[in-house]
């Protein structure tokens, strides 16, 4: 748990500072313990797993964090000292989190506590990948060569996520679009089309007969069914966040859909390569870079994969390459490009290739999958509305025939 406390230096200087602890005995402790007299101490709430959005106005996003690291990696390259360099960023940014977060960084530093603990404390905000990295980076005093290779992990990172929505962005509003118009004809428009034709006593056609006993059964009992599909998804969403079993069984399923397969596959294997290249590039031994990354995929076929690799191959003696040979999840020119580069002695070069590689083939990928998605939805909306539409000009027409 985070508090804030105020104490009397032994000078009878006053200082305010945070800290985390237990409980309040332990903050006394703490102070008791660096000569200090307490004043107040009053908890903040906790700060574990990500920073309050509420408090801090949003989050730190992907932008913030490649602004930071761009920024860094440039003020220690011109021979900045770290804690200036917090400084002077503190001055910079207006956004409440950041600052917030930044003030923690600096309180950090002069307490003497590492650079990257800060950062491990928001694991839901800063990845594993960027809280290692910069660990390594500070235990071997490569920071900037860390930063700047962060910074160009992360644009690359959020240009791909960019990618990713723009190309989703129309075929999910034409989903939405296409439910909307859907639940509106059959709970609102079909069950008074219907009930017209049964007030009339006239005898429609078989086929109008099933699409008006569907128009009857949703205005009777939509209601029921929207709130049913509701508590189902709230229900969903806390299973698939609490149960792995579940999220492995229903990843397992999407994963698998024709287009959809390819597509997570390449996305797959270039979050892997990047990343991996990422964390050899800050110096991490290979096996716990490969720990790092599988942590950091969700496709669970590739997460079990690099840990085979890591713990089965390489921690028992196997070379990199060899250990990727073994794995079928693959494909045949990376393993080759893998093993060939471990023996030239620059597999992060060859990784970060693949990376952009993969990068151009997703694009190509999300435009064939978006070329299908489309006209089939647009053909399922068409067919229900021209079901509906053919069940009420039929009897119309043979209305019309008698008269």
């Amino acid at each position: 748990m985070q508090f804030r406390y105020i104490a009397s230096q032994p000078d009878g200087k006053i200082v305010e500072n945070e800290i985390e602890a237990r409980d309040v005995q332990e903050v006394l402790t703490v102070i008791a313990g660096q000569g200090m007299k307490p004043v107040s101490v009053k908890p903040v709430g906790s700060k574990k797993g990500g920073l309050n959005r509420n408090v801090f106005g949003g989050g730190i996003t992907l932008t913030d964090q490649v602004f930071i690291s761009k920024y860094l990696a440039l003020m220690l390259k011109i021979g900045t000292g770290l804690l200036q360099a917090i400084n002077i960023l503190i001055d910079d940014f207006s956004k409440p989190s950041v600052r917030s977060f930044l003030l923690e960084v600096k309180s950090n530093l002069e307490k003497g506590s590492p650079f990257y603990a800060a950062f491990a404390r928001y694991p839901r905000t800063f990845s594993q990948v960027y809280v290692n990295s910069i660990k390594a980076g500070e235990t071997s005093g490569s920071l900037e060569s860390v930063f700047d290779n962060l910074s160009q992990s992360l644009s690359k990172e959020k240009a791909l996520r960019d990618q990713i929505k723009s190309a989703l962005f129309y075929p999910i509003i034409l989903l939405v679009a296409s439910v909307l118009i859907l639940v509106f004809l059959v709970m609102f428009a079909l069950p008074k089309i219907a009930d017209v034709f049964a007030d009339s006593g006239f005898e429609p056609p078989l086929f109008s007969k099933i699409v008006f006993a569907v128009g009857f059964f949703f205005g009777d009992f939509g209601g029921i069914i929207l709130a049913a599909l509701a508590v189902a998804g709230v229900f969903f969403v806390i299973l698939y966040k609490s149960s792995f079993v579940f999220k492995k069984f229903v990843l397992s399923i999407v994963f698998n859909l024709p287009l959809i397969r390819e597509v997570v596959k390449k996305v797959s294997i270039q979050r892997f390569a990047a990343t991996l290249a990422s964390l050899i590039k800050a110096g991490m031994p290979i096996t716990d870079a490969l720990e790092i990354t599988a942590d950091s995929i969700t496709q669970v076929e590739l997460k079990e994969a690099l840990q085979r690799i890591s713990r089965e191959g390489i921690a028992k003696g196997l070379t990199v390459g060899e250990a990727f040979k073994r794995e079928p999840f693959f494909p045949k020119t990376v393993v080759n490009l893998i093993a060939i580069s471990e023996r030239a002695g620059h597999i992060e070069e060859v990784l970060q290739t693949l990376a952009d590689f993969y990068t151009s083939e997703i694009d190509s990928s999300l435009k064939t999958l978006v070329s299908f998605l489309e006209p089939l939805m647009l053909m399922g909306i068409g067919i229900v509305i021209g079901g509906i539409a053919l069940a009420i000009v039929v009897p119309i027409y043979q209305l019309t025939i008698q008269f």
